[in-house]
């Protein structure tokens, strides 16, 4: 069966049953291996991608169910100029310890981010809520998004 899906911003058929986690198709098939596997139960986050802009987790969500959806992963998030500040925040108050769980974290970011251009610390709190960091880098975690938001606004740091 195929699977037609529009992977950040590039229309691409799969020949892969529509049952398969999107998951699975954007890493072994599509080979976009940013998005990554944590638990298999959405219960994590690492597996986050953005589908029609709305934080889905890839794990849990069938490949045909994306059909005529627009995706986006942390490849196509990068090349956005709200993906460059949310990269660029995160960078420069050092968020990363290990990193596995960082492109999970930066999509659920980019979608609070597109719903509430100046979260405060509960909205954040709510918008990041299912994305684990078992290294516990949440207080960077937020001080990156609000520092993302003052450079996505164009604000002085």
């Amino acid at each position: 069966m195929a699977v037609t899906l529009t992977i950040n911003g590039k229309r691409r058929t799969f020949d892969v049953p529509p049952e398969m986690p999107l998951l699975w198709l954007l890493r072994d098939v599509a080979q976009l291996t940013g998005t990554k596997f944590g638990c298999a139960a959405g219960l994590c986050g690492a597996c986050s991608v953005l589908v029609d802009g709305v934080r889905m987790f890839g794990c849990q969500t069938p490949a045909g169910d994306a059909q005529g959806k627009s995706i986006t992963t942390i490849e196509g998030l990068a090349e956005q100029p709200l993906g460059k500040a949310l990269m660029t925040a995160w960078n420069e108050v050092d968020v990363v310890q290990c990193g596995y769980c960082q492109p999970g974290q930066i999509i659920a970011a980019a979608a609070l981010l597109k719903d509430n251009a100046k979260p405060d610390d509960n909205a954040i709190d709510a918008g990041m809520s299912g994305n684990i960091c078992r290294c516990g880098t949440y207080p960077r975690i937020r001080t990156a998004i609000r520092r993302a938001a003052a450079i996505h606004a164009g604000e002085k740091a």
